[in-house]
Parts: structure tokens; C-alpha cells; sequence
């Protein structure tokens, strides 16, 4: 028996349309914060390998002797945890999840060669980037068959309401102007950051969900590269899970 290919959820001009579930964009971000921030501290370590050949064969003698003296210490560690009822991995107190020198789930800290302001910079880079080649090309395909926007207002008013829905299934809640290019986009309920809970404090945890808001950043850069409309865009949460984006165009005043 064959079976009825299912409708689309809205009406397409583009007979060669896909659609996928709305989460895939929610676990895409997951996983693509703590993979930049790998991504970023890897290639920060293998720089400073290649510049300091000698420190790497100094501490690949030293990571030897420390190995051995390690496993004693961390057997008797594991022994010592067992007795507590407490979980160790390699020997440690750490807990899942958690990888040394970045921080919760490999969000944040250090690496190698770099300090916190660095590596969050290199990590925005990364992340600010993806989002701006996705921009274009959801925009592009989106508003193929839209007439041409004349004013920067009405391409970012296309963006508050057409874009958002596509992409985050609502709309942006207010939007601001100077008037003078400068826009100001306030979401008071951002989808990637709904989820976040507070187990680190306000503050911490404000800190922690900023690097989720660098690729949505460069989605909407993206997005009006595409429209003729060259931007500069900063994201910042003053409250979870609320977040605002603040746009200025080229040439703007405050």
C-alpha cells in the first residue's frame, strides 16, 4: 500500500523544498558551542606546538613520569571514591561532562596559549561566521519571490516577523529605532536559551548562555548582507531567557 507523502506546514513556492523538525535547530546550537570552543582550543595547542617544539618534547617527558605516578595516585583515589559512594573519572573528583581548562561542557575557561577574552574572540569568530553564510542563504531562498526592499526599515521589519518565524517559529517582540540606523531587537522569550537553568547563579549563567547567542549574531548579519544592507550586530542577555540584538548599519548615528 503507498502511502501519501505529507503535506508541508506551509505553502511553498519551491518544489524542491525540505523541512526538518524545529528541535534540529535547538541541538544544533548545543552542540555547536562546545565544539568551537574545542575546535578553537585545539588549534591554539597545535600552534603553540609548532612554535615550541622543545616545550613539547619537554612535556611529552614530563607527561610520562607524571602518567606513572598519576596511576598509583588515582587507583588509590577510585578506592578511596568507591568507599564514599562518590563517581571519579581517571582518578579525579571531576564530573561528566566537564573538560579541564574549558570550563562546564567545554564552555568557556582557557587554552593553550590563549587567555578567556582570546579564545571567547576566537570562538565568536567561528561561530559569528556560520551563522553569517547560513543568513545569506536562507534569505536568499526565502525572499526569492519577494519584491526588493527600498527601505532598511522594511528589511528589518521582514526580519522581526517573516525570518524569525521561520526560523525560531514566532515572532520578535519589540523592535526599536533611532531612526539613524541604529535597531534594536528584543526577543523576551529567545528559543536557544529557554532551557537554561540558573545552577551556576545569575551572573554565571548569563555568561554561559552569551556564546549561545554569537551564531543567531551572524545569522542576522547574514541575513541582511543578502537584502543589499551591511551591519555590524551585537547580541547580550540582561535576563534569561530573553535576549536582545542591537543593529547598526553602515554609516549609522547614535
Amino acid at each position: 500500500m503507498a502511502l501519501n507523502p505529507i503535506d508541508p506546514p506551509f505553502t511553498s513556492s519551491d518544489p524542491y523544498a525540505t523541512y526538518v523538525n524545529t528541535s534540529c535547530l535547538d541541538l544544533l546550537l548545543i552542540e555547536l558551542v562546545p565544539m568551537a570552543y574545542r575546535i578553537a582550543a585545539g588549534l591554539s595547542a597545535r600552534e603553540q606546538e609548532q612554535l615550541h617544539p622543545a616545550r613539547k618534547n619537554n612535556a611529552a617527558r614530563q607527561s610520562t613520569a607524571t602518567e606513572a605516578s598519576a596511576s598509583s595516585a588515582g587507583a588509590k583515589a577510585n578506592t578511596v571514591a568507591k568507599a564514599n559512594g562518590r563517581k571519579t573519572i581517571n582518578g579525579t573528583g571531576a564530573s561528566d561532562g566537564v573538560e579541564a581548562g574549558l570550563g562546564i561542557g567545554g564552555i568557556g575557561g582557557t587554552a593553550p596559549g590563549l587567555d578567556e577574552e582570546e579564545l571567547r574572540e576566537a570562538v565568536f569568530y567561528r561561530l559569528e561566521s556560520l551563522g553569517y553564510r547560513v543568513g545569506l542563504g536562507v534569505v536568499e531562498r526565502f525572499s526569492r519571490d519577494k519584491p526588493r526592499f527600498t527601505d532598511t526599515l522594511d528589511a528589518i521589519k521582514f526580519l522581526c516577523k517573516d525570518l524569525w518565524q521561520l526560523v525560531f517559529k514566532k515572532q520578535i517582540d519589540n523592535l526599536k529605532t533611532n531612526h539613524r540606523g541604529i535597531y534594536v531587537l528584543t526577543d523576551n522569550t529567545f528559543k536557544p536559551l529557554q532551557r537554561m537553568s540558573f545552577e551556576r547563579g545569575r551572573e554565571g549563567m548569563l555568561a554561559q548562555a552569551q556564546p549561545f547567542l554569537f551564531f543567531p549574531s551572524g545569522l542576522l548579519r547574514g541575513a541582511l548582507s543578502s537584502l543589499g544592507i551591511e551591519a555590524q550586530v551585537q547580541a547580550e542577555s540582561a535576563e534569561l531567557p530573553g535576549a536582545t540584538f542591537q543593529i547598526r548599519t553602515a554609516g549609522a548615528k547614535p
